[in-house]
């Protein structure tokens, strides 16, 4: 069905034309811009995050069947994997007509008309907001609280959204004024926007033998001595095991010779 409204006509015009989009701004002017899926990571390849990728196929699985299914908030430190996991999945479910598109955490206020375009294609779509937070005195998060639980429509039911974020809660947990008489109502606002997300996962550095692994699994070959010994190395200057870190280290490692 087409949206009696020019400007929503001309985006449904425009996604129609691929499966993955990025709306992007240019001399001051919105477009949704058609983009190649990054094929660099595979699910096979994202280790030590088992349960965290079960869950998220679960309930895209769902979604894709027309069954009830819950917004995503995928949280936890840089390089973790959270945005790989995303990746991975939408060029998994890419077969079955999943569509994605990306938007800027600059664009939330235009979220609620986005949605409602969206809302008149027949495709799903997973909205999906990279590296989302908000600093204190940041008001743009109601837009997204708005539209996660106050809107008189609700999320059509062809839309999921999807959040990375290095933050639990989105906003920075402080007290907002001291002299409240109700401190707890601030608390209460910091963890509510995170709490309208069904499906929270947290996502943290990998263990010392994860981090090995998915060394390993990037060199695709076991580790000798050498490499573990260098491996071990390059994870403690750069001060974590992260997913990335573990990814950074087997470029590093690619001209070790077995021993």
């Amino acid at each position: 069905m087409t949206p009696n409204n020019p400007v929503a006509a001309a985006i449904l015009n425009d996604l129609a034309h691929g499966d993955a989009f990025v709306r992007m701004t240019y001399q001051g002017a919105a477009h949704i811009l058609p983009v190649a899926l990054r094929d660099d990571v595979h699910l096979a390849d994202l280790l030590g995050i088992d349960a965290q990728k079960t869950a998220l196929l679960a309930n895209l699985d769902h979604f894709l069947d027309g069954k009830p299914c819950q917004h995503m908030l995928l949280w936890g430190a840089r390089g973790t994997g959270k945005s790989s996991l995303i990746r991975a999945a939408l060029l998994h479910y890419r077969a079955r007509g999943l569509k994605s598109l990306q938007i800027a955490c600059d664009d939330l206020a235009d979220l609620p008309f986005i949605l409602w375009t969206l809302a008149h294609s027949p495709a799903p779509y997973l909205i999906y907001i990279d590296d989302l937070s908000f600093s204190a005195g940041d008001g743009s998060y109601r837009a997204l609280k708005a539209v996660l639980d106050g809107a008189l429509g609700g999320i059509a039911p062809n839309l999921l959204l999807c959040l990375t974020s290095n933050r639990r809660h989105l906003l920075a947990e402080y007290h907002r004024d001291d002299r409240a008489l109700h401190p707890q109502e601030d608390e209460e606002e910091q963890v509510s926007l995170a709490e309208r997300f069904g499906l929270r996962l947290a996502f943290h550095p990998l263990d010392q033998e994860q981090y090995l692994a998915t060394v390993a699994h990037w060199l695709g070959r076991p580790l000798d001595l050498v490499t573990r010994q260098k491996a071990l190395q390059y994870a403690l200057a750069h001060g974590s095991r992260r997913a990335r870190v573990a990814a950074q280290c087997a470029v590093v490692c690619a001209e070790c010779a077995p021993s």
